[in-house]
């Protein structure tokens, strides 16, 4: 074990070539990891902060007035002791229509108790909705309700905010709850739903799915037939596209991370083949000193993992300083329409990051065991003579 420590120490991997490849497919490994984890991370959020991750709401009977619920439900204490619940928040949702001169837009306007300002009216709309109207904090905004009469308000803009999900067709301007529900003719105590925002340990697909079937059997069993009905749906209903979305970007990045694993685990075989075929005399010479065929593979193994680890820990590096800079800066822009989110987003999620360097360094290491069995075919005799 000495012996072959000191060995490898003095030879050097003769294939730089491979070593940046092995730097270049790390980094590409994590940048994946880190850009799927910043989708999911910031989406799941976003839509967890417009709609909550649930939402208990009574069923409708379509007409043109929203119906209203009690917030202080008798089941709410047992709901909020579920596992992965974080909070759960009244809120007034109705859709609206903006007038700013000849302009006309559809909008959806949730009162929420945290409103943007205490100032009674004050509202805060999202970037894309200041860009249509050209108004921004401070300007007048008027809202349209229709129902069974129209309904009118002047609310002043007091903050702007960044909506995850800005589409044209799907603007949310947030206010205040108390202006809401005095638009609706409510009392404190009525609202239009509960929004249930979970933990982010909580927000995949099938735990979304399981709390939302549990409140909902809760639910079932605590409300008597007197009383209002109400049903719970998840936010994987309301925005299926983005749920489907984030899906098909996680199966993009495992077909990345196992391309790059491969094309990392064949530049390393390549550079390693390249070092054996130039010591063949020291092989020769090696085995003719009694040294074991597995004894030599295992030298030039850990010379090809050493390497790699060298190049594993550039890629991280330089993948972990990408991941700050845009994280911080926003400096890769995308289109909304097609993204949902306006800039790249990446988050450092060290578990997962840890977990494919741990697999793709194996797997190259698996790799690198193919070349050193070419060991066992050289005859020291014949390098010996040929010296």
């Amino acid at each position: 074990m000495v012996a072959l420590r000191f060995i490898s120490r003095k030879l050097r991997f003769q294939g730089n070539v491979a070593a940046v490849a092995i730097a270049v497919s790390f980094f590409v490994m994590i940048v994946a990891v880190a850009v799927s984890a910043g989708f999911r991370h910031t989406l799941r959020a976003g839509v967890a902060a417009m709609t909550g991750d649930i939402r208990i709401a009574p069923y409708t009977s379509g007409g043109a007035d929203p119906v209203p619920m009690h917030a202080q439900l008798p089941s709410l204490p047992l709901l909020e002791q579920l596992d992965g619940v974080q909070s759960i928040t009244p809120a007034v949702v109705r859709a609206g229509i903006v007038k700013n001169g000849d302009l006309v837009h559809g909008v959806v306007v949730k009162g929420v108790p945290e409103g943007p300002s205490d100032n009674p009216l004050s509202v805060s709309i999202p970037y894309r909705l200041a860009e249509i109207t050209g108004l921004g904090i401070g300007d007048k905004l008027a809202i349209y309700f229709v129902g069974e009469k129209v309904r009118v308000r002047q609310f002043c803009i007091s903050a702007l905010h960044r909506d995850i999900l800005e589409a044209d067709d799907n603007l949310l301007v947030y206010a205040r709850l108390e202006d809401m529900q005095r638009l609706n003719g409510w009392s404190s105590d009525q609202v239009s739903s509960l929004d249930v925002r979970l933990g982010r340990a909580f927000r995949s697909r099938k735990q979304v799915q399981d709390v939302s079937a549990l409140m909902g059997h809760i639910l079932l069993n605590s409300t008597d037939e007197e009383e209002q009905s109400l049903y719970v749906s998840s936010s994987i209903k309301a925005y299926p596209q983005v749920f489907d979305w984030l899906d098909l970007l996680d199966f993009n990045v495992l077909i990345i991370l196992l391309l790059m694993t491969v094309v990392a685990g064949f530049n390393m075989v390549s550079g390693l083949l390249i070092m054996l075929l130039r010591n063949v005399s020291l092989i020769g010479t090696l085995k003719t000193m009694g040294m074991e065929d597995r004894e030599v593979g295992r030298l030039f193994l850990r010379i090809g993992a050493r390497a790699a680890f060298k190049g594993m820990l550039a890629g991280n590096a330089l993948a972990i300083l990408f991941c700050l800079i845009q994280g911080s800066t926003h400096l890769i822009p995308l289109d909304p329409a097609n993204y949902f989110v306006s800039w790249v987003p990446v988050h450092v999620n060290l578990p997962w990051i840890l977990l494919a360097d741990a697999l793709a360094f194996l797997a190259i290491l698996a790799l690198l065991w193919l070349p050193t069995l070419l060991v066992a075919r050289i005859d020291p005799a014949a390098t010996v003579k040929a010296e």
